[in-house]
């Protein structure tokens, strides 16, 4: 588009420049001829005088060779009924007088104009230019009284009437060819403002038709495309928010389902033993998995969510989510240090995600009646989360953390959700005896600079203190 913008700009100068040049350049050559000729007129005006005092042929040969014409061979006096003594010659010499055609003398010289010039000029009484070879002549015709006329000649060369010409001309195609490429660059410059513009707005388009959800368009250039690009990004940011709505009611939908699925794990662990009995807990534990794994792809950040969040107001909610079946179940449940704002750098749906996890973790695991915490702790640096409870402890915890492992015949996906979320921060995931007597799982979320290499290749370290 720039290209053909500037192209059609190219053209339009070029016609506006050639239908100015050409009469510009007529006019220039015309002005040069008529001054040189205006010259020559002024060159034979300055023998008049002497004309008008004498016609004696040695004053008046003075007189053409003191000009700078007659100095230059292109002045010459003729004569009429003057002393036609001498020898008759069809020119003469630059240093005297010689018998001019038509019964004539010649003074100066040497003659360019032919007897039929000279004649009408005669004739005419007036002042007639006319073309000779090699150039111009300017015959003027002046009366000597007594019915003797003289006509003074005044020879013009072809380089005289157009000296300047060439030069004007060229002078006037550069300019032009300046101006052309002035307009071309200028036009360049406003097409660059359209299409950039549009350039931008097309790659907007094609990046989020890939799939990227922040991809907008920069507001620039013509209003109508301003007025585009604001339309496109009113629509990316509507289809940005309805898709994100969509993500929050699919990993909404499989976190309610959580609960139900607690309780049918439990029923199916008292159905005794059995061939039914086992393949209803193996169906439950697929049901489980697959709902882990539908919470672990539809909880991903969405674009523009924040890439941090409050830890205390995430685990607020999730306990008040799971505190009905606590209830239900007559588990206590605390949650301890969750009073003020702690912020993590953890997007909250990875957070709740896997507090989720680590409770349900509890649910699954322990006992009903079994109590349980959590608490959040914040350190330098650092923000701790420990979740607690009263069950029997995990006997290999080494197992226990190990990717899709459980010590206790489950997916073990819990345990690998929340290590993957505080791996996210630099920091780790660690399991020791509970206060309660139980299991606690550590979940460190670094908020300040990363430990040094070393200390992080200690992801999986295993704490046997009763405290962090």
């Amino acid at each position: 588009m720039r290209r053909t913008i500037a192209l059609l700009s190219a053209a339009v100068t070029s016609m506006v420049a050639i239908a100015f040049l050409i009469p510009l350049a007529i006019i220039v050559r015309d002005v040069a001829r008529d001054r040189a000729l205006t010259a020559a007129q002024l060159a034979g005006a300055s023998v008049e005088p002497v004309l008008a005092v004498t016609a004696d042929r040695a004053t008046l040969q003075r007189a053409v060779a003191s000009t700078p014409a007659g100095a230059a061979g292109q002045l010459a006096v003729y004569l009429t009924g003057a002393d036609t003594g001498g020898a008759d010659t069809g020119g003469a010499d630059t240093g005297g007088t010689s018998r001019a055609p038509a019964g004539g003398t010649l003074i100066g010289g040497p003659q360019h104009a032919s007897r039929a010039q000279l004649a009408g000029a005669a004739a005419a009484a007036r002042s007639v230019t006319a073309p000779v070879p090699g150039g111009w002549v300017v015959l003027q015709p002046v009366a000597l009284g007594s019915a003797r006329l003289a006509v003074i000649e005044v020879y013009v060369p072809a380089a005289a009437v157009t000296r300047g010409v060439a030069a004007s001309w060229t002078v006037m195609t550069a300019v032009a060819l300046a101006l052309i490429g002035v307009s071309v660059l200028v036009s360049d410059r406003l097409a660059a403002r359209i299409t950039r513009p549009a350039k931008d707005l097309a790659a907007a388009a094609a990046a989020l038709g890939e799939g990227d959800l922040t991809a907008r368009s920069t507001l620039a250039g013509p209003p109508e495309l301003i007025a585009t690009g604001h339309a496109f990004n009113l629509m990316a940011e509507r289809l940005t928010r309805l898709i994100s709505a969509e993500r929050a009611t699919a990993a909404d939908l499989p976190h309610r389902l959580r609960t139900p699925l607690t309780v049918l794990r439990m029923n199916a662990a008292s159905l005794g033993p059995g061939r039914a009995a086992d393949e209803t807990r193996l169906a439950v534990d697929r049901m489980e998995r697959e709902i882990d794994l539908i919470i672990r792809a539809a909880r991903r950040p969405a674009p523009g969510e924040p890439s941090g969040c409050d830890a205390a107001e995430v685990m607020r909610d999730r306990m008040g989510f799971w505190s009905a079946l606590a209830e239900d179940q007559g588990r206590p449940c605390r949650l301890i240090g969750a009073d003020r704002p702690v912020r993590v750098p953890v997007p909250r749906s990875e957070l709740a995600a896997a507090a989720d996890a680590l409770i349900g973790n509890v649910f699954r695991h322990t006992a009903e009646g079994t109590e349980f915490a959590v608490t959040v702790h914040p350190g330098r640096d650092v923000v701790l989360v420990f979740f607690a409870d009263a069950g029997p402890g995990i006997g290999d915890p080494g197992t226990a953390l190990r990717r899709g492992s459980s010590g206790a015949g489950s997916t073990g996906l819990g345990l690998d959700i929340a290590l993957r979320v505080a791996e996210s921060t630099g920091g780790t995931l660690k399991i020791d005896r509970s206060g309660l007597g139980g299991t606690q799982v550590q979940m460190w979320l670094r908020t300040g600079a990363p430990p040094p290499r070393r200390a992080r290749r200690a992801t999986r370290h295993i704490s046997t203190s009763a405290e962090p």
